[in-house]
């Protein structure tokens, strides 16, 4: 008697939302202030022996960058996420270097570097910033969506 079974490739994928907080474009985000700066996290449970690339999508309201939109007034502030500092889990967010996108000249798929079994879950930040010196509308709404694809 032949006994077998296969094992497909699998891995679950789980996000917390990036919460900037307030923007201040007349203090502490002004043109000669700082970036707004604030992480989330990705997760993933994969399969002893996986090896999964995380890409992340340009939102829903892109536009040569990622923009947050407000719902009432329409107006946009433009953000932008980065890859943690290292591919190892839990790594420091860096808020510039190789921004988080899915390939080619705007970003690059993320390859986590961890040794997977089959009970662990990982987590990596993703590092978003919203730039100095933009002029929004006054508004409580701004938001935006991204997907986030892991490939294994």
């Amino acid at each position: 008697m032949s006994v077998n079974t296969t094992i497909n490739s699998n891995c679950t994928i789980s996000a917390t939302p990036i919460t900037f907080g307030n923007y201040d474009p007349i203090g502490a985000n002004s043109a000669s202030g700082i970036a707004l700066t604030a992480p989330g996290t990705i997760s993933l449970t994969c399969l002893k022996g996986s090896s999964p690339t995380i890409a992340l999508g340009q939102g829903n309201n892109f536009s040569s960058t990622r923009r947050l939109k407000d719902a009432t007034s329409g107006d946009f502030l433009a953000y932008e996420l980065y890859q943690p500092s290292a591919a190892t889990p839990s790594a420091a967010c860096t808020y510039s270097g190789t921004i988080w996108g899915t390939s080619g000249t705007y970003g690059a798929t993320f390859t986590p570097s961890t040794t997977w079994s089959a009970s662990s879950t990982f987590s990596f930040n993703a590092c978003g910033s919203i730039s100095r010196g933009q002029n929004p509308s006054v508004g409580t709404g701004y938001q935006d969506t991204v997907v986030a694809t892991v490939n294994f």
